[in-house]
């Protein structure tokens, strides 16, 4: 986990669970490589014609025929290379081309106010989509213990600006074979997620 360990609210709605759960895998698939446990859960997911489902399916065919080894080696191109991965999943890099710029800062203050704390053995800025997909999902559930939030005022301030750039970036990366399905989800998930909170307004 990226975030230290908060408590889920028992009472949330049959769509907000999904819209967590969707969160916590996108965070799970993007913090690290997967676990063979991950990769088990993942391969028994089954989609629909939208294009959410379409990457949900062709996801969970990749989860069963790839090897955990292999998606390791794409996880570690993708993100972390030699000097610096294909991508840099940052809002910060994605807002202003740099790293630790004023995006971070603004997460931060945020994150202090809502009560949310980054886990002690986690060393990346806390502005990278892993992390932002986990606080997404925390919020939605109601587990923070600071002050009351929207999860629509977080989006909006925190993802919809570049995050359905970069899972577009991630569906077309040369390095991406199971990462592109991943990019599809994700990319299909913020415009969804978009369009609902608009018609919210």
């Amino acid at each position: 986990m990226a975030l230290a360990e908060n408590t889920a609210d028992s009472t949330l709605g049959e769509e907000d669970a999904l819209r967590a759960d969707l969160y916590d895998t996108l965070g799970a698939l993007l913090a690290r490589p997967p676990t063979p446990d991950l990769l088990q859960r993942v391969s028994a997911l089954s989609g629909d014609a939208s294009p959410l489902g379409q990457g949900v399916q062709a996801l969970a065919h990749l989860a069963k025929s790839l090897s955990p080894q292999a998606i390791e080696a794409e996880f570690n191109t993708l993100f972390i290379g030699l000097t610096r991965g294909e991508l840099m999943p940052y809002a910060s890099y994605y807002k202003t081309g740099f790293l630790h710029e004023k995006p971070l800062a603004i997460l931060r203050n945020d994150m202090r106010r809502l009560g949310i704390e980054r886990a002690p053995n986690v060393y990346e800025p806390e502005d990278n989509i892993a992390s932002l997909s986990e606080m997404m999902a925390g919020l939605i559930r109601g587990a923070f213990g600071g002050e009351t939030a929207s999860d629509k005022d977080f989006y909006n301030t925190h993802l919809a600006s570049w995050a359905g750039h970069f899972f577009t970036d991630l569906e077309g990366a040369k390095a991406s074979v199971f990462y592109a399905p991943v990019g599809a989800i994700g990319s299909a998930f913020m415009e969804i997620e978009r369009e609902a909170y608009r018609m919210e307004a």
